[in-house]
């Protein structure tokens, strides 16, 4: 049997309690937990990394230089991405990056979670969380 102490508000040990161990000495389900850990965050990213096209580049609307007789290649704006100063072909965009793993997986992994903790003997358990309010 393995045992867990319960601590009341202010650090006194108050109850012990046993725990099966057929139920919690069972192999920790490593992908589950990962998959968990991973959604978590994922969901916690902000993905607020962007560029500018050449749409959004301010200035160029004014043809460069005459379409013949220059030498150069023929250009339509200063903002195109071949020139210095010009926009970013398929650069990152704001986007969302939450996503959700079903009910079941995620019921599967907190109980991983739980039993890697009690099994590393870092769980604590406290009897009652009273919070006065101001």
């Amino acid at each position: 049997m393995k045992e867990i102490e319960v601590y009341n508000t202010d650090g006194k040990k108050v109850d012990i309690i046993k725990l099966d161990e057929k139920k919690f000495n069972q192999k920790i389900n490593q992908n589950v937990l990962h998959q968990a850990i991973t959604m978590y965050l994922s969901n916690m990213r902000i993905g607020a990394s962007s560029t500018k096209n050449r749409k959004d580049v301010r200035g160029g609307g004014r043809k460069p230089w005459r379409q013949k007789g220059t030498g150069q290649a023929r250009a339509g704006s200063r903002r195109s991405p071949l020139f210095r100063g010009g926009g970013v072909v398929f650069g990152p965009k704001p986007r969302d990056y939450s996503y959700s793993i079903p009910k079941k997986i995620r019921k599967k992994a907190l109980w991983a979670s739980i039993k890697s903790k009690i099994k590393d003997d870092a769980l604590l358990v406290i009897d009652k969380l009273e919070i006065n309010r101001p």
